[in-house]
């Protein structure tokens, strides 16, 4: 009997066939948003599933499917899935890091750009007809990118590859806090300075978010921090939403407490802080930091290694690349084994 896997949203047809060489899958290729209810009828009887952020996997359903050993998430972050529950009931659960770093890298610098030069406001006068005449000194004016201060507040995989961007394409000087100091020699190939939370905030002429979303840093930057920050500061958030206060930041923007802001991530999306919605000078996009066509086909690629892996199969069973939780591989190998996977 071959091991019957769930596929909860939409992905490259060639991937998902890969995944039928060694498996029963049910797709959802019409992408449908599955409420919790559904999704669990869904997982009924399944041994895995490749999940995306949209999906959550709490204790809940999981109690709901004892069957299930393996989730293997697409994206390098995984705040949709509780991972103490998984582990406590022996469930595998993965990410996709490494792959997505340079183009959410890039995206992230672009953004930073966009709310800097005023790039979308100055689109939007454009396309709606504003320009009658050629404009005045002060015209969209903002805040240089060149040579000014870049700060990072998480210092990651992503992080340092911004600040290799800033620092060494653009002449910047770099900043950055994290719960820990790098080490020299990573500091000195990202050309990044460590500081306080304080002087990050004070010194920065554009910060750019990229920590993980835990309870610790659900709305490290709110109100208060967005005070201490130049009135001629950019703040870009392509971490998650949650991490910055969207309604905070909207006030911020709208008394000018900061000049601008870019944002690829909210709180309860897809639904974005009306408040937001009406400030000019915010740059907004649907959580695409890692929506390149390469990029988003090694992420799926690299979920279905995991899963494959996970349930036993392919050329390193029970040993997915990139476990989230590696100390219960052993329970779930021996788990696919006895359904006839390995």
């Amino acid at each position: 009997m071959r091991v019957p896997v769930l596929v909860t949203r939409a992905s490259f047809p060639d991937i998902v066939d890969r995944l039928r060489a060694d498996f029963d899958v049910t797709g959802n290729p019409d992408d449908t948003i599955w409420t919790q209810p559904e999704l669990i009828a869904r997982l009924q009887g399944k041994t895995g599933a490749m999940t995306t952020g949209s999906e959550r996997i709490d204790a809940t359903l999981l109690d709901a499917c004892p069957q299930l050993k393996a989730v293997c998430n697409i994206g390098v972050g995984y705040n949709n899935i509780d991972v103490d529950a998984c582990t406590a009931r022996g469930v595998i659960v993965t990410n996709t890091p490494d792959v997505l770093t340079d183009t959410t890298a890039d995206f992230g610098f672009a953004l930073m750009m966009a709310a800097a030069r005023r790039i979308s406001e100055s689109e939007h006068y454009l396309r709606g007809g504003s320009w009658t005449k050629t404009g005045r000194y002060d015209m969209f004016v903002g805040g240089d990118v060149h040579g000014s201060t870049l700060g990072i507040l998480g210092m990651g995989r992503i992080g340092r590859a911004i600040a290799r961007r800033g620092a060494f394409g653009f002449d910047m000087r770099v900043i950055y806090h994290n719960r820990s100091q790098l080490a020299p020699d990573l500091e000195e190939s990202c050309g990044a300075r460590y500081v306080d939370k304080e002087t990050l905030l004070r010194e920065s002429d554009h910060l750019i978010v990229v920590v993980p979303y835990s309870a610790s840093s659900h709305h490290a930057i709110g109100a208060t921090e967005l005070k201490q920050m130049k009135s001629s500061a950019t703040l870009t958030n392509i971490a998650r939403g949650g991490v910055v206060d969207d309604a905070a930041l909207a006030v911020a923007l709208g008394e000018g407490s900061i000049a601008a802001a870019g944002l690829d991530v909210f709180e309860g999306e897809p639904q974005v802080c009306p408040a937001l919605l009406a400030q000019k000078n915010v740059v907004l996009t649907p959580h695409i930091g890692s929506a390149s066509v390469a990029t988003r086909r090694a992420m799926a690629s690299l979920c279905a290694e995991n899963l494959i892996a996970a349930l036993g199969c392919g050329p390193t069973p029970g040993q997915p690349p990139t476990p989230v939780n590696p100390q219960v591989l052993g329970l779930h190998a021996t788990a696919a084994s006895a359904t006839g996977a390995a």
